[in-house]
C-alpha cells in the first residue's frame, strides 16, 4: 500500500516537473520570439542608419560641391569687379573729339530754339499789345480794354507752354519711333511752320496767327527739351556727361540773350520789327536741318533698342575718333542686362514700378524746382518787373539783357564744375542762393514801398532790385538751370528713359504754363510780396534735394539704376559726392544676376 503511494507520489512529482518544464519552455519560446522581433527591429534601424549615412554623405558631397561653386563665384566676382573697374577707368579717360563736338552743337540748336522763343516775347510786349489794339479796333470799331489786352498778351505768352506740354509728352514716343536724331530732324518741320506763322502775323493782320504760331513753336520746343538732353546724354562719354549736359542750358541761355539783344528798340523791338524778331525762330530749325543729317544716331538707341550692333560700333567710332570701342559696347551691354526686365516700359508701367518710382519722383521734383523757383517770372516779365521797381523802360530792357548775359557767363562757368563738384552739390548751391536773393528782391520792393517819397531811396532801391535779380539768375544758372534736364536722363536706363523724360518734360512745361499764366495775377494780388511763394518753394526743394537726390557724377547708367534697386539712393545722396570713380560693386551685383553656375562662365580678360 505504501509502495503504491510512493510510486504515485513520484509519478506526481515527475508530472509537476514536466509541467514546470513546459511552462518554462513556453516562456523561453515567448522571450525568443520577442528577441527575434527586437533583432529584426534593430536590423531595420541599422538599415535606416545606413541609408541616413548614405544621404549624409551625399549631402556632404553636395555641400563640398557648393563650396567649390562659391569659391569659383567669388573668384569670378573679383575678376568681374576688377574688369569693371578697369573698363570704367578707360571710359573715364575718353576725351572730346571734333565729331562729338559737331554732333552736340547740331543737337543743341533745338535748345537754342527753346531759349530764343522763351525770351523773344518779353521785350516787344508793348509793340505786340499795340498791334492787338489796332486789329481789335479795325474789326469791332471800338477800343479794347486794358484788362482784355493784358489777357490776350498772357495767352500769347502761355500758349507757348501749352504747346510745350504736348510736345514734351510726345517726346518719348517720337524718340522710340523715329530715333533721337530722326525725331530731331522731323521736329524742325514744326519749327519752320511756327516761325513762318509768327513772322507773317502783322501782314495777315491777325493776332490769332500769332497764337497759332506760338503754339506750334511751343510743340517744337517741347519735343526739343525731351529729345536733345536724351541724345546728348547717350552720345557723351562717361567723364564728360555732366559738362556736355550743361551745354543744353548754355544753348538755352544763348537763345535767351540773343532774343533780348535783338529785341531792343534800336534793333527789332519796334512796331515794324517785332514780326521779324519772332520769325527769326526759323534760323535754328533750318541750320539744324543742314547740320544734323551728318551726325550719327545715338549708339545706345542703335544697340539696345534696335539691336544693331555694327551700326552702333560705326557711330561710336565716329564719335570717339577711335577704332577701339569695345569698352563703350560692353558698358551698353551691361546697361541692357541691368534693364532687361524693364525694357519697352509704358508710362503706366513706369509709374507703377516700385524700383522706378523713386527716380521718377526725383526727376519730377527736379523739374518743378526749375520752374517754381520763379525764374520764368523773371524771363517772361523782367522788363515790367524792373519798371515797377523804378527803372525807366529803356533801362529795364538793358537790365533784362544783363540777365541774359549773366546766364550765359555763369552757365559757361558751371560746365567744368558739373563733373568736378557734382550735380547734387551744385543744385543745392543754386537753390540756396536763389532762396537768399528772392528774399532780397522782396525786401527791395518793400523798402521802395515804405520810402517811396525819398527820391534818393527810390534810385538806390532800383539798383538793389536789379542786383538782387541778377544774383537770383546767377544761382539759377549754377544749378537749377541745367541739372534737371540732365539728371532726369541720367536716372534711367535705356528702356524706361523715353517715358521718364516724357513725364518729366510734361511736368516742366505744365509748371512753366502755371507760372506764365498765373504770375501777373499773383503780382497784382501780392504786390510787394510776389516772390515770397517762390522763396517757400525754394526752401522745400532744397530740403528734398538734400534728403533724396543721389549724386550721379561719374556713375554709369546701370550703377545709378542699382542705387534705387538696392533702396539706398538717399544714403548715396548723403555721401556720394566723394566717390569719383563710382560704385563698381553695383555693376558687379547686376552682372552676377546673369550668372548661371551650371553654364560656362563669361570670359573676363
Amino acid at each position: 500500500m505504501s509502495m503504491n503511494l510512493s510510486a504515485k507520489l513520484d509519478e506526481l512529482q515527475r508530472g509537476d516537473r514536466h509541467l514546470e518544464t513546459t511552462v518554462a519552455l513556453c516562456e523561453i519560446r515567448t522571450q525568443l520570439q520577442e528577441l527575434t522581433k527586437s533583432v529584426e527591429s534593430c536590423q531595420s534601424e541599422v538599415s535606416e542608419v545606413k541609408r541616413d549615412m548614405v544621404a549624409i554623405k551625399h549631402e556632404l558631397d553636395t555641400v563640398q560641391q557648393v563650396k567649390e561653386e562659391i569659391e569659383e563665384l567669388r573668384e569670378y566676382v573679383d575678376r568681374l569687379e576688377e574688369h569693371t573697374h578697369r573698363r570704367k577707368l578707360r571710359l573715364l579717360e575718353q576725351g572730346l573729339t571734333f565729331f562729338l563736338t559737331y554732333s552736340i552743337f547740331s543737337a543743341v540748336l533745338g535748345m537754342l530754339q527753346f531759349g530764343y522763343n522763351t525770351g523773344v516775347i518779353n521785350a516787344p510786349e508793348k509793340n505786340i499789345e499795340n498791334f492787338m489794339k489796332d486789329v481789335y479796333k479795325d474789326r469791332y470799331g471800338e477800343d479794347i480794354s486794358e484788362e482784355f489786352i493784358q489777357q490776350l498778351y498772357s495767352v500769347a505768352v502761355s500758349i507757348f507752354a501749352i504747346g510745350g506740354m504736348l510736345g514734351g509728352f510726345s517726346g518719348g514716343w517720337m524718340a522710340n519711333r523715329f530715333g533721337r536724331k530722326g525725331g530731331l530732324l522731323l521736329n524742325n518741320v514744326l519749327g519752320i511752320s511756327g516761325a513762318c506763322l509768327m513772322g507773317f502775323t502783322k501782314v495777315s493782320h491777325s493776332y490769332e496767327m500769332l497764337f497759332l504760331g506760338r503754339f506750334i513753336i511751343g510743340v517744337n520746343c517741347g519735343l526739343n527739351t525731351s529729345l536733345v538732353p536724351m541724345y546728348i546724354s547717350e552720345i557723351a562719354p562717361l567723364n564728360l556727361r555732366g559738362g556736355l549736359g550743361t551745354v543744353n542750358q548754355l544753348a538755352v541761355t544763348v537763345g535767351l540773350l540773343l532774343s533780348q539783344v535783338l529785341g531792343i528798340e534800336q534793333i527789332l523791338g519796334t512796331n515794324e520789327g517785332w514780326p521779324i524778331l519772332l520769325g527769326l525762330a526759323i534760323c535754328p530749325a533750318i541750320l539744324q536741318l543742314i547740320l544734323l543729317p551728318v551726325c550719327p544716331e545715338s549708339p545706345r538707341y542703335l544697340l539696345i533698342t534696335k539691336q544693331w550692333e555694327e551700326e552702333a560700333r560705326k557711330a561710336l567710332r565716329r564719335l570717339r575718333a577711335s577704332g577701339s570701342v569695345d569698352e563703350d559696347i560692353e558698358e551698353m551691354r551691361a546697361e541692357e542686362r541691368a534693364q532687361q526686365s524693364e525694357s519697352h516700359i509704358s508710362t503706366m508701367e513706369l509709374i507703377c514700378s516700385p524700383t522706378l518710382r523713386p527716380p521718377l519722383i526725383i526727376g519730377i521734383v527736379m523739374q518743378l524746382s526749375q520752374q517754381f523757383s520763379g525764374i520764368n517770372a523773371v524771363f517772361y516779365y523782367s522788363t515790367s518787373l524792373f519798371m515797377s521797381s523804378g527803372l525807366t523802360e529803356e533801362s529795364a530792357k538793358f537790365a533784362t539783357i544783363g540777365i541774359g548775359a549773366i546766364m550765359v557767363v555763369m552757365t559757361l562757368v558751371s560746365i567744368p564744375l558739373m563733373d568736378r563738384t557734382g550735380r547734387r552739390t551744385l543744385h543745392l548751391y543754386g537753390l540756396g542762393g536763389m532762396f537768399i536773393f528772392s528774399i532780397f528782391i522782396t525786401i527791395s520792393f518793400l523798402i521802395k514801398e515804405f520810402f517811396g517819397y525819398v527820391q534818393e531811396m527810390i534810385d538806390w532801391m532800383s539798383y538793389l532790385s536789379v542786383v538782387a535779380t541778377l544774383g537770383f539768375v546767377v544761382f539759377f544758372a549754377v544749378g537749377p538751370g541745367s541739372i534737371p534736364w540732365m539728371i532726369t536722363a541720367e536716372l534711367f536706363s535705356q528702356g524706361p528713359r523715353p517715358s521718364a523724360m516724357a513725364i518729366a518734360v510734361l511736368v516742366n512745361w505744365m509748371a512753366n504754363f502755371v507760372v506764365g499764366i498765373g504770375f501777373p495775377s499773383m503780382k497784382t494780388a501780392l504786390e510787394n510780396y510776389t516772390f515770397l511763394p517762390f522763396s517757400v518753394f525754394l526752401a522745400i526743394f532744397w530740403i528734398f534735394t538734400y534728403k533724396k537726390v543721389p549724386e550721379t557724377k561719374n556713375k554709369t547708367f546701370e550703377e545709378i539704376l542699382a542705387l534705387f534697386r538696392h533702396n539706398n539712393g538717399s544714403e548715396d545722396g548723403d555721401n556720394g559726392n566723394d566717390n569719383n570713380t563710382g560704385n563698381s560693386t553695383s555693376t558687379a551685383d547686376i552682372e552676377i544676376s546673369q550668372y548661371d553656375s551650371n553654364a560656362t562662365r563669361p570670359k573676363v580678360q
